[in-house]
């Protein structure tokens, strides 16, 4: 059984950076890993995902060059390391778990309960 636990959300000012954690219990060496997020009244999107190997990553067009997906297969944690926030990037962030190599929420299996980013203008 994969449980995923993610923590680091908080308020911050527009700029500013963030890093959330996603530690994971299981075998999830081999999963892909995925950020995801949803903003009030929006559906979940597709942020960051990371391939088993850690040697592919995929980003959202809207974070490129800001965001940072990273694994630690020793600690069994999935980074998102975010640079100069913006208010639309304020939501829900979810931290996934797949067996396939895939940005799409929907080929996710296990899912963390979330953590909320807050970016004030």
């Amino acid at each position: 059984q994969v449980q995923l636990v993610e923590s680091g959300g908080g308020l911050v000012q527009a700029g500013d950076s963030l890093r959330l954690s996603c530690a994971a219990s299981g075998r999830t060496s081999s999963y892909t890993m995925g950020w995801f997020r949803q903003a009030p009244g929006k559906e979940r999107d597709f942020v960051a995902t990371i391939s088993g190997s850690g040697s592919r990553t995929y980003y959202t067009d809207s974070v490129k060059a800001r965001f940072t997906i990273s694994r630690d297969k020793g600690k069994n944690t999935v980074y998102l390391q975010m640079n100069s926030l913006k208010p639309e990037d304020t939501a829900v962030y979810f931290c996934a778990a797949s067996t396939r190599d895939t940005t799409s929420p929907q080929q996710y299996r296990y899912w963390g309960q979330g953590t909320q980013v807050t970016v004030s203008s």
